[in-house]
């Protein structure tokens, strides 16, 4: 028979035209089968994508497609998160306008996601920065404002000096800015905050109930969330009228509290500075100011403070004791106050040794007291209570809550519980993003834009160059307006939304993207919640994915959403990785820069370069185009080839010339399945017959990928094609051919879907393959009829015995003794122990006579 050559171009473009006029991948709420809603994380549109961004994609891809071919009806969509700062400040590089530069990177990239022929339902996309999908936007912020739920105040905030602007704390990793890695300032400015601490507890208690989700992600949720129980303690001011507040979760050792640390931003800093101190307070503060978060926070290095001159009074002692600054303590966290308690804890003992100032013990053993002046560092807190009056002998566990009774009781303070959670500041002194939708008015204060009003555009022709102040507020007629409230002149809010806001609600907006009467339609939200599975990175745990769980929680309390929790099982996938080239002299550079070898050197300058994997980033220049690799051996064996390369939910290192390994076995299938034709004709008008080890082989392949699918086993099931190739090859005119062949296409259609549609139209199946059902495997044929036992002699393997799969240990035992290399061993021997693990092993521990 002559040979079919695989044009894999054509077959490309027949299905993926095939596939657009039939409509494959549109979603119907009214449509026959269980609803699955399979999501992958949307992107920024960036403009090129490159093979590292495949691996989502491909992911979510493969499971919408397995699921179609199980019966359900799939919801698969796809939008952009258009606004934010990198399309902001790639347009000021390169003088474009922003809202140009995103939808010209929009078209592009929804180019590239076709060609990888990704089967998403476009009827239903969305960009965040289109005025029909940020009037909601603005809708809900409107609705938190109602609600108490969002708030205009002057705090301390994450300040980017390279950004100009803003930044939550989930935005801040170690210090620095998480899009650019410079180190954030702190600054004290009027923002916009969403109250998520109102729904603290609700966050932490709803990790309980995802099942479905990672335990990195839920704990990386449950230590930002961070509860704490303990007490709120009030401290009088010696002198003044004032109180500090501390938070602490010992008030046990409020008898141990020898002086308090106030953060250099607190407000009662001013007041408790007594006049000599003033100027070496005021300097402090100052060299405060210029340190990062991260700096402040470090417990290496030497502590720093100065003593205000004040004093408060400990409610437990009566004492006055002395109130420093030092910049170890935050403003943001907790109360900016705290008490220190030098015995018990290290860095308020090295604080108070380095400043003369008292260490009192109020947790010892009884039968071994502790001399304070003696000790070089602070002791753990066990034992009972000491020098603590009413609490005396009580061990920690019965002190703190009696502790806490009494200063109830003396009016000093009440038990509480605390979060590390802070509240989203949302506000971004930025262009390119949602317009805040709120009006100030001098005399009714600052109230919400009229829903009938909604939206608010974003004005067009605005100087957006980063100045740190909002470009907004420049354009007059943009500012200017009228008081909803009372129909005086008035100004709107020039600061714009964090692009957070944004991505927190946008798989609503997919079920109903054209409804301009509403926010989503209820009946189908019904039908799709909650999303089945979603697909993104594990960097999302403590900043997208808790800003989305957030607000499914609000838009269930507004009766919008049918559940609380928007997500039943998460799958966080791993990076595509290559190695990465830098000069010091010419900084990254690209593999075609480098004189590569065991010591690669810098073809600009001669220089040894290090090379190293790290992600796939254009700034390290370590990206591969899909395109070559697509013109080259298709979209079949570069999907193929990304879900191969290792566990999807671990980095892989890509290496460009191993994806034409897929490509190979298509090739070799594609050979297969049209010299077997005729057999899968056959096959599927008659009953199945022929060689047992290929059909036991073909439905062992069946369970195994099956299973595969369902727990995120792609390289394996891929793998295990594979072999069922080679086998169904090796076999080669035999009559269970025709039964592998057909089987593995369908198997093989969630990975590489045109091969699969292209054999399966071969082999006379009708219609789309992914309208058919997914193969089931028959248990009988699968089952193994004989199983090879490894047999050892004192740990080592002498030989392997072939018996029944059913056989029993006694029958395996005797098989093994039967054989002639082991009756060679056992010859001249006592055996001491025989140990069968039936369908593993068999080793005799023998001793010589």
């Amino acid at each position: 028979m002559k040979a079919v050559p695989y044009d894999f171009k054509a077959i490309e473009k027949r299905w993926r035209q095939r596939w657009e006029d039939e409509r494959l991948f549109r979603a119907d709420s009214k449509a026959p089968g269980k609803p699955f809603y399979c999501l992958v994380m949307y992107p920024y549109p960036s403009g090129d994508l490159h093979v590292g961004h495949g691996k989502n994609y491909f992911i979510g891809d493969v499971i919408a497609r397995y699921r179609m071919m199980c019966g359900c009806h799939v919801l698969h969509p796809m939008g952009w998160d258009a606004f934010g700062l990198p399309a902001e400040n790639a347009a000021i590089n390169q003088g474009a306008d922003p809202e140009r530069f995103t939808y010209d990177n929009i078209g592009k990239m929804k180019r590239q996601l076709t060609e990888w022929s990704l089967g998403y339902d476009w009827d239903r996309e969305i960009a965040t920065c289109h005025p029909g999908y940020y009037r909601w936007n603005q809708w809900i912020f409107t609705q938190l404002i109602k609600q108490g739920l969002a708030y205009q105040k002057e705090a301390p905030v994450n300040w980017c000096p390279s950004c100009n602007t803003v930044l939550a704390n989930e935005q801040v990793i170690d210090g620095r800015c998480e899009r650019d890695n410079t180190l954030v300032e702190q600054r004290m400015l009027r923002q916009w905050f969403i109250k998520t601490t109102a729904f603290a507890q609700r966050l932490l208690d709803g990790l309980d109930r995802l099942d479905g989700w990672p335990d990195a992600v839920k704990e990386q949720q449950r230590h930002w969330i961070g509860r704490s129980d303990g007490a709120l303690i009030r401290f009088s001011i010696a002198g003044g009228e004032d109180e500090i507040e501390v938070f602490t979760t010992r008030p046990d050792t409020l008898w141990g509290a020898t002086f308090m640390v106030l953060a250099p931003e607190h407000p009662l800093v001013d007041e408790l500075t007594t006049g000599d101190r003033r100027a070496e307070v005021e300097a402090y503060v100052a060299q405060a100011k210029r340190k990062s978060a991260l700096d402040r926070q470090a417990d290496a290095g030497e502590k720093t403070g100065v003593f205000t001159g004040g004093y408060a009074v400990n409610p437990a002692t009566g004492e006055n004791i002395p109130v420093w600054i030092a910049d170890y303590v935050l403003m943001g966290y907790g109360t900016g106050a705290i008490m220190a308690v030098p015995a018990h804890d290290q860095r308020d003992f090295e604080f108070a040794r380095k400043f003369d100032l008292p260490v009192v013990v109020v947790i010892e053993d009884p039968n071994n007291p502790i001399d304070a002046d003696a000790m070089t560092e602070a002791v753990p807190q066990v034992g009972v209570l000491v020098r603590s009056g009413p609490i005396d002998g009580l061990a920690p566990a019965a002190a703190i809550p009696a502790a806490i009774a009494w200063l109830e009781e003396q009016g000093r303070g009440a038990g509480e519980v605390q979060y590390r959670i802070h509240d989203w500041l949302v506000s971004r002194q930025r262009y390119w993003g949602t317009p805040i939708p709120v009006i100030h008015c001098a005399k009714c204060g600052s109230l919400p834009v009229p829903d009938d009003q909604l939206p608010v555009l974003l004005p067009k022709g605005v100087d957006f160059t980063p100045t740190g102040k909002s470009p907004l507020a420049s354009v007059k007629e943009f500012v200017k307006t009228t008081c909803p409230g009372c129909g005086g002149p008035a100004e709107r809010e020039t600061d714009t939304l964090d692009t957070f806001t944004d991505s927190s609600w946008y798989f609503f907006r997919y079920l109903s993207p054209r409804d301009e009467e509403k926010l989503v339609d209820p009946a189908e939200a019904k039908h799709w919640f909650p999303i089945d599975q979603y697909i993104g990175g594990i960097e999302h745990a403590r900043g997208h994915l808790l800003y989305c769980r957030f607000l499914t929680m609000f838009l269930h309390d507004l009766g919008l959403s049918p559940v609380d929790e928007p997500v039943e099982k998460l799958f966080t996938q791993g990076m595509i990785c290559k190695v990465a080239y830098r000069c010091e002299e010419h900084k990254w550079l690209h593999e075609s820069e480098v004189n590569l070898g065991d010591d690669p050197t810098c073809k600009h300058c001669g220089r040894p370069v290090t090379a190293k994997v790290y992600k796939m980033s254009k700034t390290k220049k370590n990206v591969t185009s899909p395109v070559e690799h697509l013109d080259e051996v298709g979209v079949d064996a570069s999907r193929l080839y990304t879900l191969f390369i290792g566990p999807p939910e671990i980095d892989a290192e890509w290496n460009d010339d191993a994806v034409r390994g897929p490509f190979k076995f298509l090739q070799r299938l594609w050979d297969s399945a049209h010299a077997g034709a005729d057999l899968v004709k056959a096959y599927r008008q008659g009953a199945a017959s022929g060689d047992r080890e290929l059909r036991r082989k073909t439905h062992q392949t069946i369970e195994a990928v099956t299973e595969d699918l369902e727990s995120f086993g792609f390289n394996t099931a891929i793998a295990r094609l594979m072999e069922l190739g080679n086998l169904i090859r090796e076999k080669g005119d035999d009559p269970a051919v025709g039964e592998a062949l057909w089987n593995a296409t369908f198997l093989l259609a969630p990975f590489a879907p045109h091969m699969a549609e292209e054999l399966h139209a071969l082999f006379g199946g009708q219609g789309s393959l992914f309208k058919a059902s997914w193969p089931e495997a028959d248990a009988s044929v699968a089952a193994v009829d004989e199983v090879e036992i490894p047999v050892q002699v004192n740990g080592k393997l002498r030989a392997k015995v072939r018996v029944p799969a059913s056989a029993s240990p006694d029958e395996i035992k005797a098989a093994a003794k039967a054989d002639g290399k082991v009756v060679d061993y056992l010859d001249g021997a006592d055996v001491v122990k025989e140990i069968v693990v039936p369908g593993r092993l068999v080793n005799f521990v023998v001793k010589k006579r």
